[in-house]
């Protein structure tokens, strides 16, 4: 790894990075698994996170190796699998490998670089569902002999403070925040250069995060990175960055607490909207943290209807809010929407000791109007929380059997890297499991026999969605093993 860190002038680095061109090949490797998304969904390639570097720049030279569903060509990769597609760009698509662990990582990254010496870099993003696969993956790349750099960014970078090279040996740069216009940079500047929110391993840590101007980003669907036209039925796709709320649990909110605003500029929106449409997209999955946050969401939804839409919308969106912008939900009636509502637990201890309390008699009324009007939705509901107990999580579920929520989804508390409530895990006494994707298994409130049950709630949640029983006893009835892998973690084989 290079530790030869040179120190420029920032305004010398500033015209260094406009003006020059690349110095540098950039090849972003994109490890996913589609149980870590939505379930049952299938994506394509590139996803945004691999093209929106390459729309900054059409300069830079970009490729992509990837995992993430349905390629151009039709081809599709298997659930479970994690997958890499070969060069990516407009009008190509790629050949899909299954990675059975680092090694075949390490294999799919070489083949994408050979004979590129010193002078490519490999970009990584690193997430907790990948991690236990990448850092074994990096050193193996070192120990075959990869000279060029490597570039990680991600959530697990993102949100470590300090001590990112004890983590990460082998890398050489790490990008905290929005890694769109730093990666480009990355690719004109000289080693070590001054780069907002970049460290270089060897250098003082100033733990700084990129700025983003959202006005001056690209879209990649518009400039051709990502062209829907080409088979692509499926895509992911985001209107803001960042959330309002203070979630302890959540990344979300530090992630956008560095832009100037949040919205992306409305031109930018709504000629995506026309481009998908036109395309035939026939699914559109909104990445928007709180899709109906503001009144522009209704405005959205209406043009959608305008413009005759067909396909399916997926939108993540609050309760409250179906109050304050009353009507979003007449927007909702004219398209096929599926709204996910993120409730957690209806106690306040527990809301308050995640800072995520919910409005309980507005959240009745909007699950009532949301059946009168017959608009599909589905709820999702965290164990493992501080101060919660097996009987208080059976209430929570309760909850929303009796109201008859057509899908109720059950995920276990992850103590995400950086979070308030990962740094303060010994005042609830929390636990986690070792498997290859932690989650909280037991605290001062429930113990591991407790998460077991509701695990075993949570699976037979799954199991009956679209046809849950009226309360959690009928539920429980027809549960499977409690034991079991959990569908959220790899077999720690895959380690």
């Amino acid at each position: 790894m290079t530790n030869d860190v040179e120190t420029l002038d920032p305004r010398q680095v500033s015209s260094d990075t406009t003006l020059a061109r690349p110095r540098r090949q950039l090849v972003l490797t994109i490890l996913y698994h589609p149980d870590f998304g939505r379930v049952g969904e299938r994506s394509w390639l590139p996803p945004v996170a691999s093209a929106a570097p390459a729309a900054v720049s059409r300069q830079t030279p970009i490729r992509v190796g990837c995992g993430d569903g349905q390629l151009g060509d039709g081809e599709e990769c298997d659930d479970g699998d994690l997958n890499f597609a070969g060069d990516y760009g407009p009008g190509r698509g790629g050949n899909v490998e299954t990675a059975l662990g680092p090694e075949r990582v390490a294999d799919r990254v070489l083949s994408l670089v050979a004979d590129a010496g010193e002078t490519v870099d490999v970009g990584f993003g690193a997430y907790v569902w990948n991690d236990h696969i990448l850092r074994p993956a990096l050193r193996r790349l070192r120990e075959r002999g990869f000279r060029g750099r490597i570039i990680l960014g991600g959530p697990q970078i993102s949100y470590q403070d300090h001590d990112l090279e004890r983590l990460y040996p082998e890398a050489d740069v790490f990008v905290r925040g929005y890694g769109e216009q730093a990666l480009v940079e990355l690719q004109r500047a000289r080693a070590g250069a001054r780069i907002t929110g970049v460290h270089w391993a060897g250098a003082e840590d100033r733990g700084e995060r990129t700025t983003v101007d959202l006005d001056q980003l690209p879209s990649p669907f518009l400039n051709g990175q990502i062209d829907a036209r080409a088979n692509q039925r499926f895509v992911r796709w985001e209107t803001q960055r960042g959330c309002p709320f203070r979630c302890s649990f959540c990344q979300h909110r530090e992630a956008g607490a560095r832009l100037r605003r949040r919205d992306l500029n409305n031109a930018r929106v709504f000629a995506e909207l026309e481009s998908f449409v036109a395309a035939g997209v026939e699914s559109i999955a909104v990445l928007d943290p709180i899709f109906n946050a503001g009144q522009r969401s209704t405005r959205i939804l209406e043009r959608l209807a305008e413009l005759g839409y067909r396909g399916r919308l997926s939108l993540q969106c609050r309760f409250e809010y179906l109050e304050r912008f009353p009507g979003f939900l007449d927007a909702c009636e004219q398209l096929d929407v599926q709204l996910e509502f993120g409730l957690q637990t209806i106690h306040e201890a527990e809301g308050r000791a995640v800072n995520r309390l919910n409005a309980l008699p507005k959240v009745e009324r909007a699950i009532a109007e949301l059946h009168r009007r017959g608009i599909n939705f589905e709820v999702s509901l965290i164990f493992g929380l501080p101060e919660q107990t097996l009987a208080s999580f059976r209430q929570t579920v309760d909850f929303c059997l009796e109201r008859q929520v057509p899908t109720i989804k059950a995920f276990p508390l992850m103590l995400l890297r950086g979070t308030e409530l990962e740094r303060d895990r010994a005042r609830w006494g929390l636990i986690e499991s070792d498997d290859p994707i932690p989650a909280v298994i037991a605290s001062d409130t429930f113990t591991r026999a407790d998460w077991d049950v509701m695990n075993a709630i949570s699976r037979a949640l799954r199991d009956t969605q679209g046809a849950h029983p009226r309360d959690v006893e009928t539920l429980l009835a027809g549960a499977r093993d409690a034991d079991a892998e959990p569908r959220w973690s790899p077999p720690k084989s895959a380690a």
